[in-house]
């Protein structure tokens, strides 16, 4: 064997160990913690568990490679049946006995309304909560990041695409709660921007799901369009019951309706339903996050697939990666946020999140869908 030979062979013996030694340091070291209290029973069961999934496929991808800084990333999901105390009672667990650095993909508008004193009075970074509300987005709480667009955002964007049809007969169906409420809001924002009113409001409780008085009030209101700011059952029910009552408005549903969900109780009846969506479209052949989820190794591929839910949390894991190698190899609280703040039209594939000093707003990109009748949603 020749000197330069026996030079690169040790060169590389020296290299293999050094990888060795780096990954068993990634090993040996405390995992990075963040928390989520999500509903993977309930009413929100499907978009709960794919959201976290979708997170859980771009973690173990990043610890697979090392992790950041050499460090895992644990994710710690509790289960709240989109139940506002339960939230609670788990994001106090999740701070006092897992000891997580912070909160991730928080679910419901009510619920995350409840948890911002106690994420305000500790300062814990909570990136990406899973709600639109504009309501939120409005009250002061410096650790949190929005991620996904508003609900001002995706009813603007329903509004323009009916008023631009010279359809202006809207009506609103909605949840009783802070959610429902925000939508109903955005909607009344919209048109007013038009010098127009809601036509018709149809309220339900989410504890009963009883869309009969709804149905009543706004067919006889007689609407060219509904905008349906409720979960997949109520939306279903609606639906169904309004076209028995003969009234056939366009259908409009906000992007927290879940799909897979509205077309399990609806079936062929899903056909012709618009959502308003606000991450890239899921079959896109051009969105480079796309491409990326699908060179995902087969064994940490989503249960679910390639949704726009399992999309939106990997995309958010994506965020949350980003910030921590710019935070260094020991995190804390405090360069947590520093980090995030410092995002400045952060490209993660095709969908550019950019916070700034005073703006917590990630994103307000939004875009209408339709369903097929083969049960698949259409741009």
């Amino acid at each position: 064997m020749t000197h330069l030979h026996r030079t690169f062979a040790r060169w590389l013996a020296a290299l293999a160990l050094l990888v060795a030694a780096t990954l068993a340091m990634a090993q040996s070291a405390p995992a990075i913690k963040f928390g989520q209290s999500l509903p993977l029973s309930g009413p929100l069961a499907e978009l709960g568990s794919e959201y976290r999934d979708g997170a859980l496929a771009y973690f173990q991808w990043i610890n697979g490679k090392g992790g950041v800084h050499g460090r895992r990333i644990e994710l710690v999901s509790l289960d709240d049946g989109y139940v506002v105390e339960r939230s609670v009672a788990n994001a106090r667990k999740l701070l006092d006995t897992d000891d997580v650095l912070a909160f991730f993909g928080m679910f419901g508008s009510a619920n995350y309304a409840a948890l911002l004193p106690l994420i305000n009075e500790r300062a814990v970074p909570s990136l990406a909560p899973y709600t639109g509300a504009d309501s939120l987005r409005a009250q002061t709480s410096p650790t949190t990041f929005w991620l996904r667009a508003s609900y001002g955002d995706e009813t603007e964007k329903i509004v323009d695409q009916l008023t631009t049809l010279g359809i202006n007969r809207i009506a609103v169906f909605y949840q009783d709660d802070v959610f429902g409420k925000a939508g109903l809001a955005g909607v009344e924002a919209a048109l007013a921007k038009r010098r127009l009113k809601v036509a018709a409001t149809g309220i339900y409780d989410k504890t009963k799901n009883d869309v009969g008085e709804a149905v009543r009030t706004i067919g006889a209101a007689d609407p060219q369009a509904v905008v349906m700011v409720s979960t997949y059952q109520p939306t279903a029910a609606f639906v169904r019951q309004m076209r028995a009552a003969g009234r056939l408005p366009q259908f409009f549903a906000l992007s927290v309706v879940g799909l897979k969900a509205l077309h399990a109780e609806l079936g062929a009846d899903a056909a012709g339903i618009a959502i308003s969506q606000v991450v890239p479209f899921p079959d896109s052949a051009t969105a480079p996050v796309v491409r990326e989820m699908r060179q995902l190794p087969p064994g940490i591929v989503p249960a679910a697939g390639i949704t726009y839910t399992t999309l939106e949390g990997f995309i958010a894991a994506k965020v949350v990666v980003e910030a921590l190698r710019r935070a260094g190899p020991q995190p804390t609280r405090e360069k947590l946020v520093a980090a995030l703040a410092s995002l400045r039209e952060f490209d993660a594939g095709g969908f550019v999140v950019s916070y700034a000093p005073g703006s917590r707003l990630g994103s307000r990109f939004a875009e209408v869908t339709i369903v097929s009748r083969g049960g698949r949603l259409m741009r």
